[in-house]
């Protein structure tokens, strides 16, 4: 219990810190990238707080332009995770539950993070425009393709198509990532955090020129599941 409250503690301490800061400068920041900056920082701070550890394996892969980084989704330490070491400019999309939480829920607006509305498809789509505006903006984009945690840390299958469509829209590739060890630390549902290593084995990109969703999300999945064997 004791990394569990050092964790919870530090880092809603390091956002009452940064949150006044964070606040002032996205008001001079039209990209979103400092207020991104400075969320990469609460989430290495975090892990710091969690003794947790992050092994980046296959960063070679990454592309140097835009593209849709989709990633298995088993813990919210797969958040941080990625905030803290995927070292890219990119935007989350996130639900839209998340953006009522206190203080996180302005942080991520700042930062230009994207919010998904399941429950109205109208705005579902819209978001996708957002997301596909800040692709043409140089931006790349995180999605969870399950569009949940996994409950026994197994990947969930069919995906969701919204960020697939997206990437084949915006003419980007997809880069997979398999996130191992963060089901380890704080499993779903879960109320202890336990100190640990995770490992993101970052995918080759997959080209979406001509390609259909479905061959796409396949593909995903495949890099996916390779990607705990590694």
């Amino acid at each position: 219990m004791f990394w569990t409250f050092t964790t919870a503690a530090g880092s809603y301490l390091f956002i009452m810190i940064m949150i006044v800061p964070h606040v002032l400068i996205s008001l001079f920041s039209r990209t979103g990238n400092i207020p991104h900056l400075l969320a990469r920082l609460w989430a290495r701070f975090t892990l710091w707080c969690a003794r947790v550890r992050v092994e980046m394996k296959g960063e070679e892969n990454i592309p140097r332009g835009p593209a849709v980084y989709m990633a298995n989704h088993v813990s919210h330490f797969d958040v941080f995770a990625i905030l803290g070491h995927l070292n890219v400019q990119f935007r989350w999309t996130a639900k839209k539950e998340l953006y009522s939480i206190p203080l996180l829920g302005l942080a991520m607006r700042r930062a230009g993070y994207i919010m998904i509305d399941r429950s109205n498809h109208e705005r579902a789509l819209a978001s996708m425009r957002v997301a596909a505006e800040k692709i043409r903006g140089g931006a790349s984009i995180v999605i969870f393709p399950e569009g949940t945690r996994s409950c026994d840390g197994r990947l969930q299958y069919p995906f969701k198509k919204g960020g697939f469509h997206l990437a084949v829209q915006a003419g980007v590739p997809i880069v997979p990532i398999t996130i191992v060890g963060s089901r380890e630390v704080l499993p779903k549902h879960g109320k202890r955090v336990k100190p640990g290593t995770i490992t993101m084995n970052v995918g080759r990109p997959i080209e979406t020129a001509g390609r259909s969703v479905e061959e796409l999300m396949e593909e995903v999945y495949n890099s996916i599941k390779l990607g705990y064997t590694l």
